[in-house]
């Protein structure tokens, strides 16, 4: 059985909600996506590639397939518009099978999974992870570096013969949970709040939810907020 919750937030900063999502056990794909460019841009980036993905997993691709898909058919849309401003998303994603589940992601939008702690199984596709991994920057200064939000990958931004797509799956077992977000989350609350929060088996998967929003808009709330967490019961 699966419980699931899931919510979004302008943030206090934006006048638009750029991130999409979308949850179904049914399906069993779960999706988080973080649309950026200027205008109205960035929604419409992360709603097709929300759509495609959804399209495409139903017609029976694989979650990679899907993901490199959703990314062709946003690089068309982007080409075939007069307008000149960018349009892209990140894209964060799980599909569960079975008793196994895969993962897919672009761009810095996170998936972290929890079984006797929390730990982050996606990896950004950013400028301040590639410094990291370089030896460049400690990790510790890594959350508050003003070039923190510069992604090195992008579905829509970055062609297809220079896209990477993040994977990992594994075996799932009861009790085991994830948690898909925008950075809008996690750019105002630390991991260990976060691991905090979600380790609260008194609370459904959505009052979860809802309480990691509150969280990120009373830390000042500076981007869209955007948390789906998925349990396995």
């Amino acid at each position: 059985m699966i419980e699931f919750g899931h919510g979004t937030h302008v943030g206090l900063r934006r006048t638009r909600n750029e991130d999409t999502y979308y949850a179904d056990a049914a399906l069993g794909l779960f999706l988080v996506a973080d649309g950026m460019g200027g205008h109205q841009h960035g929604e419409v980036a992360s709603a097709l590639v929300r759509d495609a993905m959804v399209d495409l997993v139903t017609r029976g691709h694989s979650l990679f397939e899907s993901v490199q898909g959703a990314g062709e058919r946003l690089l068309v849309h982007t080409r075939q518009s007069i307008d000149v401003l960018p349009m892209g998303t990140t894209i964060a994603a799980l599909r569960i099978s079975g008793d196994s589940y895969e993962v897919a992601w672009v761009g810095d939008s996170r998936i972290y999974m929890w079984k006797q702690g929390l730990r982050q199984i996606s990896h950004d596709h950013s400028l301040v992870q590639a410094l990291v991994e370089a030896g460049q920057l400690d990790p510790a200064q890594a959350s508050h570096h003003p070039q923190r939000n510069v992604l090195t990958q992008a579905l829509g931004v970055t062609t297809s013969e220079q896209l990477h797509i993040g994977m990992a799956r594994g075996r799932l077992e009861p009790g085991t949970g994830f948690l898909l977000c925008s950075d809008g989350l996690t750019d105002d609350v630390d991991d260990a709040s976060i691991a905090r929060m979600v380790a609260r088996t008194d609370l459904a998967a959505q009052e979860c939810v809802d309480q990691l929003l509150l969280s990120a808009l009373d830390h000042g709330g500076d981007d869209n907020i955007t948390a789906l967490i998925v349990r396995l019961c």
